[in-house]
């Protein structure tokens, strides 16, 4: 059913009370096509989770919010099973699903916010996985024909929190379904060293993956604020990618610099780090919104901030790290 001037407070975590001039919501890809061939050329904005927005003004236009669920076994073997999840369905209940039938390759990503389908669109990722190291292909709309389009691995063309639909194929499609490959006989990833402390914190020596997902709920819980609680979008910024030389020039400035081989040629920053030597780490403005004081990643709502001031002061934090560092960041969330 179409609804008029919606608020959008409840369908976003950083808790921005914008309005939708049209709204309406689908759960499967029959009431989807309906919708888009009613929409009268309107301006339109396919919502999730809303873990990932940042609503700067009022939306005139058509708000559609994607509630496509379900869990599907497509195929499997001794080594490794084929699920198919609905769009939908919320991230870490997928997660959480798949460690209880024993299914390993996304425990790592535990307790990320949002849903299934924009896990490919970003390319999400933690504590050393991605999403592309399990992905198998998505099924999508095609807004302007209503053609459903089959997507591969490799025809997302995913990079560090990108895909083809951050940019050559932007607002073109309807994420509907995802397909994973995961793995019945698992190879754990422990390489980070949270995760290891965490396992030695509570004396298991021989890991199933269940373990490795609390453990990294632990550790999200510990350093990032609730969005229940406090709104926020988790971490607003990307980490910057910068050249070998760059890399040697910032060292030798600033030697204690935490960065991580990214190719060949080319070297990841912890743009936490940067926010924080920036000092704006805990910063509070106007009692209302600031830098979370346990994450400089994280820029939070603590009480009816306007969207449009949360991306301002990302923009100053933004410039400041480039006037210090000489590296431009990047924002991770959409910005509307």
């Amino acid at each position: 059913m179409l609804q008029r001037n919606k608020s959008l407070l409840a369908f976003n975590t950083f808790g921005i009370d914008a309005t939708a001039s049209h709204f309406s919501s689908f759960d499967s890809i029959a009431s989807l096509k309906e919708l888009l061939l009613n929409r009268d050329d309107m301006p339109l904005f396919i919502l999730g989770g809303g873990s990932n927005i940042l609503f700067t003004q009022d939306f005139n236009g058509l708000v559609l919010k994607n509630e496509i669920l379900g869990f599907e076994i497509l195929e499997e073997n001794e080594e490794t099973v084929l699920v198919k999840a609905g769009a939908g369905m919320n991230w870490h209940e997928f997660v959480l699903k798949c460690i209880s039938l024993d299914y390993g390759g996304v425990e790592n990503l535990s307790l990320i916010p949002g849903n299934v389908g924009a896990s490919p669109m970003q390319n999400i990722g933690a504590y050393g996985t991605e999403i592309k190291d399990v992905f198998e292909f998505l099924d999508a709309v095609h807004i302007s024909s209503g053609t459903i389009q089959r997507f591969t691995n490799e025809e997302c063309a995913f990079g560090y929190r990108e895909s083809i639909f951050k940019n050559k194929v932007k607002g073109e499609y309807v994420i509907c379904h995802v397909g994973f490959r995961l793995s019945k006989k698992h190879i754990l990833n422990t390489s980070y060293g949270a995760i290891e402390a965490a396992l030695q914190d509570q004396n298991i020596k021989d890991p199933k993956i269940k373990d490795i997902s609390n453990a990294v709920i632990s550790i999200r819980q510990s350093k990032l604020p609730d969005p229940k609680v406090i709104g926020n979008a988790g971490s607003f910024f990307k980490n910057p990618i910068v050249s070998k030389k760059k890399l040697t020039q910032l060292l030798d400035q600033h030697p204690e610099i935490p960065n991580y081989p990214s190719g060949e040629d080319a070297a990841k920053l912890a743009a936490g780090w940067l926010i924080e030597q920036s000092g704006w780490k805990g910063k509070v403005i106007e009692a209302r919104y600031g830098v979370h004081k346990k994450q400089a990643l994280v820029l939070v709502n603590y009480k009816d901030a306007k969207g449009s001031e949360i991306l301002n002061l990302s923009l100053q934090i933004i410039n400041d790290v480039e006037q210090k560092f000489g590296v431009r960041l990047e924002r991770e969330v959409n910005i509307l």
